[in-house]
């Protein structure tokens, strides 16, 4: 009789906490909203990342949250809207939506392609399968952002026999790099106007991912945009030991510049993302998705006299050595612990 009453008041003192919640907007529910990431090598995450220092902006985008979203990178090298689909990659993504979760979309580097396995047509084939992705990820309940393609890092003209510049022809024949022009070209073309015109179509926020980068690489400049690139020389990388010259993927100092202006650029399209959105000097992940793989190697990196923020994302680590007269706060995320 006792157990039974017991029971009784339990179940009492639940529905009185449930009508709590609903009555005061309180949710049950602590898991964090995910961000799926659909998309091409821009985004992608990177194997061997303790050697290999290519990163894609959405492998290091988690460090431009804070723990109430969990970013879940899905974006593949060489994958086209059409491949991402044909491949069973978006059905995936697909199975483990749940409402109120974010899909951030962006595709075009590869269905510019001539390929057929992954070529589209931008009015025709590129906008349905934009649709697709869209109309989809709302009858699961979740919100669907479109971007377009981030920009290559193209300074040549190919219509331009001959730079006019002295300085441009200084630059060209430095032996490194065709350039014949101190602004970027575009290598997109049609291909940049679908996933805007398919968001003002369908009601989705847009993000424009290539005015944003195109305006990074303009600010550091022909030579200077190189350094957000694969640009090495050979014998600079051991995993790289021929060198190279790759204007359309990021190193770790590129990806996290790219990844904290996209993630700003989301805070103005997406308000309810915007209070989540934060900025650290250095992220530590012993997966490759921060700065730094060693939180002492991060420390010993900062500068002295500034107050310095470090996010380590998840794992165990060794308390590190901070030297005096430098202030450092740690901020600990996805159960990570210094010891």
């Amino acid at each position: 009789m006792a157990g039974k009453m017991m029971r009784l008041i339990s179940l009492k003192t639940t529905k009185i906490l449930l009508l709590f919640f609903v009555v005061f907007g309180i949710s049950a529910c602590t898991q964090p909203v995910s961000i799926f990431v659909v998309g091409d090598s821009t985004a992608a995450d990177k194997k061997d990342p303790a050697t290999n220092p290519e990163r894609g902006w959405g492998m290091v985008l988690q460090g431009c949250f804070d723990e109430k979203v969990l970013v879940k990178n899905y974006a593949v090298n060489g994958r086209s809207s059409k491949s991402f689909l044909d491949e069973g990659r978006w059905q995936k993504v697909l199975e483990k939506i749940k409402p109120g979760d974010y899909v951030f979309i962006q595709f075009g580097h590869n269905d510019e392609k001539p390929a057929m396995d992954r070529h589209t047509d931008p009015g025709t084939t590129f906008d349905n399968n934009l649709r697709l992705y869209v109309r989809q990820t709302r009858e699961k309940e979740g919100n669907p952002v479109l971007f377009n393609a981030v920009v290559r890092r193209c300074f040549y003209n190919h219509a331009q026999k001959e730079p006019d510049d002295e300085l441009l022809r200084q630059t060209v024949n430095d032996g490194k790099e065709l350039i014949n022009s101190d602004t970027l070209i575009d290598t997109h073309g049609a291909y940049l106007i679908s996933p805007e015109h398919v968001a003002e179509e369908m009601h989705v926020p847009f993000v424009n991912a290539n005015k944003v980068t195109h305006d990074i690489e303009t600010h550091f400049g022909v030579i200077g945009s190189r350094k957000l690139h694969m640009w090495f020389n050979p014998g600079e990388v051991a995993s790289i030991p021929e060198g190279r010259k790759d204007n359309t993927h990021y190193n770790i100092y590129g990806a996290h510049i790219m990844a904290n202006a996209l993630a700003d650029a989301v805070a103005q399209q997406v308000p309810a993302l915007r209070k989540h959105v934060r900025h650290y000097d250095f992220v530590v992940s012993h997966e490759g998705r921060g700065n730094y793989m060693d939180l002492q190697q991060a420390v010993d990196n900062t500068p002295l006299g500034h107050k310095v923020r470090i996010l380590v994302l998840g794992g165990t680590w060794k308390r590190p050595n901070v030297p005096e007269g430098k202030k450092i706060r740690f901020v600990k995320a996805f159960g990570a612990t210094i010891r």
